[in-house]
């Protein structure tokens, strides 16, 4: 159902196969609120969706300076798609800050709407523009983009008129007027919305005269599209042909939580969450927070430090052991995670990776905490790593994170990253019951008939050690941070116990390569080029790789989830291609290891700029290195 019309003129329509839509405006627009939503929609329109927020590190920067924008970026299409998209097809501005970041990323001849009631000489002060200057007054401006100057605040104020609401209220409300005219302009419905807004002021906040407001904001938006005659053309982007099932879209960082309380229950354990907020993993304690009746239990801690400690003592305790942080966190935690490798307990370290070093760009994605993670640590200190390659993805991985922890004794890192962990898109609802339970084993009684209880009695095959509950009669025994005697865990200082502890502490991650499925290639088994890639990169190289292969290139993607095992079959996959090619954000730490342990001469494409790869720049560079093009641009590689 669509909001009531009247109007009599009607623009031609024009079907299109996907389309990129990026809001941007102040921090305190609701970009985010209204991308959201937009989101939401075409999900429920049946279309296939990829997004990317960014948002400003700052708490409040000023309003209408461009350290302050906001932006949500959306691609919905009626076929598979894996990136939120390489130029923005339509940008809708709310300020003149908003346009001035954001602009160079819409495609020539794309749409350009913008509030034009705030674009005035204060805030063309603010932003930087020179005095006087209105770049949408620009011959060139408006020759390269479709421009459509809309006063959002003075329309929204008076379609608001009689609400009797104060100026604050209403102004407020434009982020839901500019999202009608943008519902309007892409043949959306407003009835999600519409229900969206009703939940949260009426039922959530008891403030039914706020989503009236909104609502009405949101309608006459809508309407304005229809009535203005501004638009020549409505474009409609049909659902896409998914495979059937129960869908919802999912950010992930949500489906990091649910797939660590699926694994938990997986287990028959209760899951306990330590951590200390820091972006951008704080979304996950907000989540598992909220789902305690499933067995959760969260415990906001005072520091990385103190986090990391308590779930070292939960996994001693035998629950499902969780803690989280991103780069900076993860350093403050390195002595306790080696304190875990020594005591060989489960517990997983979840890595929302962020620009840095240091605070860096926290707001801003990156992927350069690998080496971090395989060697971030005293001593010969090795632990599991895995990597979701997609939001819903992160579901999969979290499950299979634990599977490792139980299976070999010892911490496992889950490396995310922002563009994951704040991105959404579809996923299709597993069936829980056919994944596949995780066996956590706990001795009984005592493992040795001569006397005390060996708590390093290792499984023959894993090298896991006796996960035992304290408490149990029968399994007393001493855990510490000093090296411990093989079988007994008595404190030893031998020599040859030490070499033969450490070596064995790295076997046993190894031996986990049984339960790793094999590499998989997307293309042809062999050929001029294999892209190889790990975590968030996933949506560019595919796409990037589909693009060649359409072209005629015989190039070949790949993407490992499983960097600590790697799969069994990684360097055969390898060895079938002349060129490896390794793009990260990062200046080359998988290409690094990819040469030390199989010794071949990889080539990294490498970006470390806070955003995700556009697809195009992979396509050129990788075609600069197969020697089709002239190179330009070398800069961005690494080991060439």
């Amino acid at each position: 159902m669509s909001a009531p019309t009247t109007a009599s003129h009607r623009p031609t329509e024009a079907a299109l196969e996907a389309v990129s839509i990026r809001f941007c405006g102040d921090s305190g627009d609701g970009m985010q609120l209204t991308g959201g939503q937009f989101t939401n929609t075409s999900a429920l329109f049946g279309n296939d969706i990829a997004t990317f927020p960014d948002f400003p590190a700052e708490i409040r920067a000023p309003r209408g300076t461009t350290y302050g924008v906001s932006a949500f970026q959306v691609q919905f299409a009626s076929s598979e798609i894996y990136t939120p998209g390489d130029a923005v097809n339509a940008l809708v501005a709310m300020n003149p800050a908003g346009l001035k970041t954001n602009i160079r990323d819409v495609e020539p001849g794309g749409i350009v709407i913008v509030n034009d009631d705030e674009f005035n000489a204060v805030n063309f002060k603010k932003c930087g523009y020179p005095d006087g200057v209105n770049p949408l007054d620009d011959e060139d401006f408006n020759r390269r983009y479709r421009v459509y100057r809309v006063p959002m605040s003075r329309l929204t104020r008076e379609s608001l008129a009689e609400a009797g609401m104060g100026a604050k209220d209403v102004d407020r409300c434009r982020n839901m007027y500019a999202l009608g005219l943008v519902y309007w302009l892409y043949e959306r419905p407003i009835d999600a919305t519409v229900r969206f807004l009703e939940e949260q002021f009426e039922q959530k906040r008891k403030r039914p005269e706020l989503a009236d407001l909104n609502i009405r904001a949101l309608k006459a938006g809508y309407n304005f599209g229809e009535t203005a005659e501004m638009f020549p053309v409505r474009f409609k982007v049909p659902p896409a042909k998914l495979a059937p099932g129960v869908y919802r879209k999912i950010s992930g960082n949500e489906a990091t939580a649910l797939g660590f309380v699926v694994a938990a229950h997986k287990a028959g354990k209760r899951l306990t969450y330590a951590s200390y907020p820091i972006t951008p993993a704080s979304d996950v304690l907000h989540t598992l927070a909220s789902l305690k009746r499933f067995g959760v239990q969260t415990f906001q801690a005072e520091d990385e430090i103190a986090a990391v400690c308590a779930a070292i003592g939960a996994a001693y305790a035998g629950d499902f052991a969780l803690t989280g942080s991103s780069g900076p966190g993860i350093a403050l935690k390195g002595e306790a995670i080696g304190l875990a490798v020594m005591l060989e307990l489960p517990i997983v370290i979840i890595n929302v990776q962020r620009a840095g070093p240091a605070t860096g760009m926290p707001t801003k994605t990156e992927q350069a905490d690998l080496l971090q993670a395989m060697y971030g640590r005293a001593s010969e200190s090795p632990v599991a790593i895995v990597a979701p390659r997609s939001p819903a993805d992160c579901f999969t991985m979290a499950i299979e994170a634990f599977r490792l922890a139980v299976r070999c004794m010892c911490p496992v890192i889950f490396l995310s990253d922002g563009y994951i962990a704040n991105g959404a898109e579809p996923w299709l609802m597993p069936d829980l019951d056919a994944i596949e339970p995780i066996t956590a084993v706990h001795p009984t009684a005592n493992n040795n008939p001569e006397g005390n209880f060996l708590p390093y009695e290792r499984n023959p095959s894993t090298l896991g050690r006796p996960w035992a509950i304290p408490g149990t009669p029968g399994l007393e025994h001493r855990v510490g941070g000093l090296e411990k005697q093989d079988g007994t865990g008595n404190v030893s200082y031998d020599p040859e116990n030490h070499d033969h502890m450490v070596r064995t502490r790295a076997e046993k991650i190894q031996r986990a390569v049984e339960i790793v499925p094999p590499l998989e290639v997307r293309g042809p088994e062999s050929g001029d080029a294999l892209l190889l890639g790990w975590g968030g990169t996933y949506g560019a190289i595919t796409t990037a790789g589909d693009r060649l292969r359409a072209s005629g290139h015989k190039v070949s993607t790949a993407h490992l989830r499983y960097l600590n095992p790697m799969p069994a079959n990684v360097e055969e996959v390898l060895r079938r291609f002349r060129r490896v090619i390794v793009p990260e954000i990062n200046l080359g730490q998988l290409r690094r290891l990819i040469r030390d342990r199989f010794l071949i001469d990889a080539v990294g494409i490498n970006e470390v700029r806070g955003t995700m790869f556009r697809v195009e720049t992979l396509v050129e560079r990788t075609l600069e290195i197969m020697g089709q093009k002239p190179a330009s641009g070398a800069a961005g590689m690494e080991g060439a």
